[in-house]
């Protein structure tokens, strides 16, 4: 595995060379551009305290956190109703078409996938049905830090909604620009979607909050706070803290996945155009410092010609030295292969988040993918379409968990409970089955309890 330095014209973006090696699963994942990892004991160590504190002290706790970590003061962390309905009366009209428009092609989507009741009858008399019934009681969080994400309201919702969820309760740092309440576009956002329980609080704490429950209680000198429901699930992405925070309490309650930093990966061949390889790297790379972009392809002379493309379109993008550091980083780079087949390998060991397949015959290219949050096909489906607007979701898995897990989708509040329902005679037509296997795992009980049942009558 070779290192090429990157062109003197474009801004740092380093070359991972795969050519000529024969490299399986293990050895590919070694090999692709990621993130090491930090310093995670340290971050447990601090999250397990702000849960325990959010735990015992409850508003308190939330209060003290929120001057801490937003510079806020806060008595109690519900947003107000009309600080909501003012959010989405001085919504811009134009990101308020954006956001309906948004919200019709997810909820589309998301009522689409709700899965069906399924009955077998093994035989007669015989049924087992596996019926889908919703979580009664979903947090929702969505983050702040250095974007504003209304979108992310959107994605979390909606399926929430389509899945039939009644309670749903939605967390966003208080900021101090906003007199302690969460950004108003965030505001708006939930107003549109009908969600009036929403609070002004950020990180670990909100989702302490969430998994927990804060009971009524005193907070300076005044003991009428109303209490925060405990959710039987917790979504939506967010920082390191957050994500530590919901592996910390899955269990308590279910988790759509521990998100870290966004990333993209590019399948591209000679015939992509670099200036839509580009424009798209870029893209992600402006979320965060700490955002991958990664480049697979068997065209040295495309690598290239997007390296020239990105010394333009970084130092015209709004968020240069953001950008610049998250492509210099060691989460990003160009990795060159052999050929096609070997591009499709190296995705599949990355697992990226978003994938874009910009190769001659793209749909074919996709469909034999294998590991991906979201797969974005052809020059006309970028990364930012499902941000927003393709009635996707964007709340994916990251960091290679896309080997393993799904994005957010209607199943994420959605319990499928097995029903069985037996008469007398299909019972006994299985009995001596059952006896036979409770007593080869030495549990006669089990075989018992059927027994008992065409066992002479006892009185």
């Amino acid at each position: 595995m070779t290192f090429g330095a990157p062109s003197t014209s474009s801004p740092a973006f380093r070359t991972i060379d795969l050519r000529g090696q024969s490299l399986g699963l293990p050895e590919l994942r070694a090999a692709v551009p990621r993130l090491t990892a930090g310093d995670g004991a340290s971050v447990e160590e601090g999250v397990r305290g702000i849960i325990s504190d959010v735990r015992g002290r409850g508003f308190a706790a939330l209060g003290e956190l929120a001057a801490k970590f937003d510079g806020v003061e806060q008595r109690h962390p519900r947003v107000p109703a009309d600080a909501i309905e003012a959010a989405l009366v001085g919504l811009d009209g134009s990101v308020r078409a954006a956001l309906e428009e948004s919200i019709a092609r997810a909820r589309a989507f998301a009522e689409a996938q709700v899965p069906g009741d399924v009955t077998v009858h093994p035989a007669e008399g015989a049924s087992v049905t596996q019926h889908w019934v919703p979580v009664g009681r979903v947090g929702l969080y969505v983050p702040g830090g250095l974007a504003v994400y209304p979108s992310s309201v959107v994605m979390n919702v909606v399926p929430a909604h389509a899945a039939g969820v009644r309670s749903i309760a939605l967390a966003s740092p208080p900021q101090k620009d906003n007199g302690g309440l969460p950004h108003p576009t965030i505001l708006a956002a939930a107003a549109l979607l009908g969600i009036d329980e929403v609070y002004a609080i950020g990180g670990a704490q909100a989702i302490a909050a969430f998994a927990y429950g804060i009971p009524q209680g005193t907070h300076d000198g005044a003991d009428d706070l109303p209490a925060i429901a405990p959710v039987d699930v917790v979504t939506g992405p967010g920082n390191i803290f957050v994500a530590t925070a919901k592996r910390l309490v899955k269990g308590v309650v279910g988790i759509d996945a521990e998100a870290g930093p966004t990333e993209i990966a590019i399948l591209a061949d000679g015939s992509a155009r670099p200036e839509l390889v580009a424009a798209d790297l870029i893209s992600q790379a402006e979320h965060d410092p700490r955002a991958g972009s990664v480049l697979v392809t068997d065209a040295p002379e495309l690598a290239e010609r997007v390296r020239g493309q990105l010394a333009v379109l970084v130092a015209q993008t709004k968020h240069r030295d953001r950008v610049v550091e998250a492509l210099a980083g060691e989460q990003s780079g160009v990795v060159l292969v052999d050929d096609l087949e070997a591009g499709i390998a190296v995705c599949d060991a990355y697992a990226a988040e978003h994938l874009e397949i910009m190769t001659a015959d793209a749909p074919a290219v996709a469909a034999r993918i294998r590991s991906a949050g979201a797969i974005f096909v052809g020059d006309y489906s970028p990364v930012s379409l499902g941000d927003y607007c393709a009635g996707s979701n964007h709340v994916l898995p990251t960091s290679g968990t896309a080997a393993f897990s799904s994005g957010l989708n209607v199943t994420t509040f959605l319990r499928a409970i097995q029903i069985v329902d037996y008469s007398e005679s299909a019972l006994a037509g299985v009995a001596p089955h059952i006896r036979s296997l409770a007593d080869a795992e030495d549990l006669p009980a089990h075989g018992d309890a059927v027994d008992v049942r065409f066992a002479p009558l006892i009185r």
